[in-house]
């Protein structure tokens, strides 16, 4: 995990239980992740769950062009990541 989220997390609270330091984490890997706009050369400022959802509509997109079928077996659902 990145140091951004220990250098803060340490700073301002003490975690006297594993289970409290989860739950922190996973707090924080939601921000990360669904929040927090990222400036990298794929996410152009989108977060980066974003990315992925415009990625699964723009693999879709290049499959029906190439004719490709899809199955119940190969649907994504987005919000179950």
């Amino acid at each position: 995990m990145k140091e951004e989220f220990y250098s803060v997390a340490f700073r301002k609270t003490f975690h006297e239980w594993l289970e409290q330091l989860q739950a922190d984490l996973d707090r924080y890997v939601e921000f990360y992740n669904r929040e927090r706009a990222h400036q990298g050369y794929r996410t152009q400022g989108r977060t980066p769950y974003q990315t992925f959802v415009d990625g699964i509509g723009a693999m879709r997109e290049r499959s029906e062009k190439l004719g490709a079928n899809s199955s119940p077996e190969t649907e994504v659902n987005p919000e179950a990541a």
